[in-house]
Formats: C-alpha cells, structure tokens, sequence
C-alpha cells in the first residue's frame, strides 16, 4: 500500500515536482523527515540551475508538501517533508471531493451513491475502516 501511495501521489504532481518528492518521500536526500537545503538537493538533480531546484521548493512548500525554516543567520532556507504521501493524497483527494461536489451538487452525490452500491463486501469493510481513522 506505501508504495502505491507513493506511486499515486507523485502521480499527482508535475515531473519535476515528483522527481523531488519522490526523493524526499523514500529517503534518499535523508530521513524523510530531515532537513535538507537546496544545494543538497540539487546534488540529486544534476544538470539542473540552483534557481530552478529552488523556486521548485519553494512551490512545493506554498503547496504544504514541504515545510520551509528559515536558516538563523543565513539567506538559505532548510526544507522538510510537511508528511508524507498518503497525507498527500488524503488532503487532494478531500480537496478535489468538495471540489467535485461543489461543481456537480446532487449529480456528484448519486454518483458517489451508485459507486457504493457497486462494492464487494471486502470493499465496504475497507471503506468502514477508513472512514473510522477519519
């Protein structure tokens, strides 16, 4: 499951924006919860301009992918991963349910409805265990 929802989410994001999650989100510029700053992950990203891997940071920051520090007595920032992917895809895919309802209204909720009346068994016991860890 981690890995389809690392797989999902970077799925979600533009190619260079993945490219930088994905290394944050398995690990490979740390812990995926250690700071990092953008030399360092330019160091990962060969051939690309420290503006380029920096305004990339700073989007998935705005995004609240990523957490940015201020670096005390420096004009660097230190990154970090705000979570992780399936908090990722928990908070777009609630955002893009309101959104899906707000366009649609009623249509969107018997949609939803047929969808449910679709499921196995299995999938109606999943569904219950999701919606309790909400």
């Amino acid at each position: 499951m981690e890995g389809e929802d690392l797989e999902r989410a970077v799925g979600l994001l533009g190619p260079l924006e993945g490219r930088i999650m994905r290394l944050v989100w398995t690990g490979t510029i740390g812990e995926p919860s250690a700071a990092f700053t953008v030399r360092d992950m330019q160091a990962l990203l060969p051939g690309l301009a420290y503006t380029t891997v920096m305004t990339t940071l700073r989007r998935l920051a705005d995004k609240g992918l990523l957490v940015a520090e201020a670096t005390v007595g420096r004009r660097a920032y230190s990154y970090r991963a705000a979570g992780g992917p399936g908090r990722f895809l928990a908070e777009a895919s609630a955002r893009e349910t309101r959104a899906f309802v707000d366009r649609y209204g009623e249509a969107a909720l018997a949609a939803f409805a047929v969808h449910l009346d679709s499921l196995t068994p299995a999938e109606r016991r999943r569904l219950e265990e999701l919606a309790k860890r909400q």
